[in-house]
């Protein structure tokens, strides 16, 4: 009888499942949204059991919020809210979700699911959004910046300049155009929007 050898990919190694789960969800979530994304082929991409997928994450709702919870905390480590460079930090902006669109996707699909009823992080949400508030207001105190519009609304319509365009490339390339020169044209177009917005 021959000897049985144990499948390498057996052995358990749950960080690893639970990265592989994650990058699955990731890709899952933003191609689908919530309501059209489904366990089962996260499971297959991931090479994981659907079961482990349950019992690491929780059901599919709650596998979403700490999906988008940490592309969110990713996203505010690599590119913090910088109120004495602003075309730099829009710059930087446009640059993270140019390479990583997957995380505009999973918050329009966020807000397409829960639209003004209360999130299922709603307390971690808005810590997250108060410290990027703070370092606006910071900068309105510091007089780098104007406080003719409230810190949260600033921050808010300057998150909206950088992302929009990501959020329907389709309305950006027939009104914009999809040019190499049309692409450095709006950005330049996006600086210049928020240079005159935070001017004093």
């Amino acid at each position: 009888m021959p000897a049985h050898y144990p499948d390498p990919m057996a052995v358990r190694d749950p960080e690893a499942t639970k990265a592989r789960i994650f990058e699955a969800a990731v890709a899952e979530f933003a191609r689908h949204g919530i309501a059209g994304a489904r366990i089962d082929r996260i499971a297959s991409a991931a090479k994981a059991n659907k079961q482990l997928i349950y019992a690491y994450f929780g059901n599919k709702a709650e596998l979403f919020t700490q999906v988008l919870g940490k592309s969110m905390v990713d996203l505010a480590a690599a590119v913090p809210v910088d109120p004495d460079d602003i075309e730099g930090w829009i710059d930087r902006l446009m640059d993270y979700h140019a390479a990583h669109p997957e995380v505009l996707r999973l918050l329009f699909w966020e807000g397409m699911q829960y639209g003004f009823t209360e999130l299922p992080d709603e307390d971690e949400r808005q810590e997250h959004y108060r410290r990027k508030v703070a370092a606006v207001q910071d900068g309105q105190d510091r007089g780098v910046i104007t406080d003719a519009i409230p810190a949260r609304d600033l921050l808010f319509l300057l998150v909206a300049l950088a992302n929009w365009a990501t959020v329907v490339p389709q309305m950006r390339r027939v009104l914009v155009g999809a040019d190499d020169t049309a692409t450095d044209r709006l950005r330049d177009s996006i600086k210049e929007a928020a240079r005159r917005l935070v001017a004093k």
